[in-house]
């Protein structure tokens, strides 16, 4: 094994030039491979946490306009989702809704303390949307049943909010912020990077909008989907459940808007899928061009080195010798400036990863672990093809006619 580590050494020294010059080939493969897979995970990972801020198995619903006549109605009627709307849709389809809250939004008011104010909006909501929204709530606690069921004045508030007006999030949790003439208190601060909403019970929203039973958006929660045609039955239930209670057509897609986040994201999931698949696609015939120069030196190589092969074969050297040497020779152009490639590229990735971190649809462009073994395999496997036909014309020189070659 020393002997011939030292002789795939020794040939590869010397052809110093036409083994680097084949070798970039082979380093620019891969490491284009490995910068175009750090961008497709940047743009996975951004993707993923958009779908975890958001909540994936959720249909939020909001009123539309009626586009169709219907029992006695003309079209064009507005249609106001209503907090009597919650228990028929969960009721109808018990067996895909695990449960269906609502959200009432204020227009724009004064938000202030005593240092500092802003101007905004809250959102009356029900305690479950800290899970429908993968809210992290770092400092404090997020609005719980007993809020909801005391009406309190209690507000969770985004981190930056809590920034603005105390300056720093863990001194915010325990404060009190006005919100027009009333005074509520902080009971937690919560971590995301879309979202920047204020947050009350429900209601307490429902009393300060005068009581009545209109709301802004309805959340339905799904369980037991796995397939697009799951999602689209469950957002055919809800609006069929919304059409018996409005009076309208079921199939009037216009009366009430459905964003079916679940089927967006498998479709999403979908084409993260294919852009992986094509990234792999073109790094490969990227690479592809340098193995095929890896291929054409070794058939050089074993063109110049017909003589040697004979007296080798004639001395007693087997074939299995002989095609052993040149595929290793081969392999070890590949895997040394391979190498070279992935540390080219990982250096890259880090930087696109510092320069990224203020970049919302790009989030932590680099590649890890198992990204690398692959590449590893396929250095290893491109290195074997590159060598072996070359290695199978070597075995195929008859000692006589090689020892006469000149």
């Amino acid at each position: 094994m020393i002997d011939l580590i030292r002789e795939i050494s020794q040939t590869m020294r010397s052809n110093k030039l036409r083994t680097v010059l084949t070798g970039i080939a082979v380093a620019w493969g891969i490491f284009m491979l490995i910068v175009l897979m750090g961008l497709s995970n940047g743009v996975v990972n951004t993707f993923n946490e958009n779908t975890r801020s958001q909540g994936s198995n959720v249909l939020k619903v909001w009123g539309g306009i009626t586009s169709h006549a219907w029992d006695g109605y003309k079209q064009g009627r507005t249609i106001e989702l209503q907090s009597t709307d919650l228990e028929p849709i969960k009721h109808n389809n018990e067996h895909q809704v695990a449960s269906v809250t609502a959200a009432i939004r204020s227009s724009a008011v004064t938000i202030s303390t005593p240092h500092d104010y802003m101007t905004g909006s809250y959102e009356g909501i029900f305690p479950d949307e800290a899970r429908q929204r993968a809210l992290e709530v770092p400092w404090g606690r997020f609005i719980n049943d007993r809020d909801m069921a005391e009406k309190r004045k209690v507000m969770v508030i985004s981190e930056q909010v809590a920034v603005s007006l105390f300056k720093n999030p863990a001194a915010a949790t325990g404060q009190s912020i006005k919100v027009g003439d009333l005074v509520f208190q902080v009971i937690g601060v919560y971590q995301s990077k879309w979202s920047r909403s204020v947050y009350i019970p429900y209601t307490t929203a429902r009393i300060l909008q005068g009581g009545g039973v209109n709301v802004n958006e309805i959340n339905v929660e799904l369980q037991n989907v796995k397939t697009q045609e799951d999602g689209t039955d469950a957002e055919t239930k809800t609006r069929e459940s919304l059409a018996s209670l409005h009076d309208f057509r079921a199939d009037d897609e216009s009366a009430v808007n459905i964003w079916n986040r679940f089927n967006q994201q498998l479709s999403m999931q979908q084409g993260m899928n294919i852009l992986t698949i094509a990234v792999w696609i073109i790094g490969l015939l990227t690479l592809l061009s340098g193995i095929i120069g890896v291929n054409n030196i070794m058939f050089v190589s074993v063109r110049e080195r017909t003589h040697e092969i004979g007296i080798r074969r004639a001395i007693g050297a087997k074939p299995r010798n002989i095609l052993t040497q040149i595929i290793l020779e081969s392999v070890s152009i590949t895997t040394v400036f391979g190498y070279v490639g992935i540390a080219m590229g990982s250096l890259v990735t880090g930087i696109l990863t510092k320069i990224a971190e203020n970049v919302e649809f790009i989030n932590n462009p680099t590649v890890d672990l198992s990204v690398a073994l692959s590449v590893t395999i396929v250095l290893i496997i491109a290195g074997m093809a590159a060598g072996l036909f070359p290695a199978l014309k070597a075995i195929k020189i008859k000692p006589v006619e090689a020892l006469r070659d000149e």
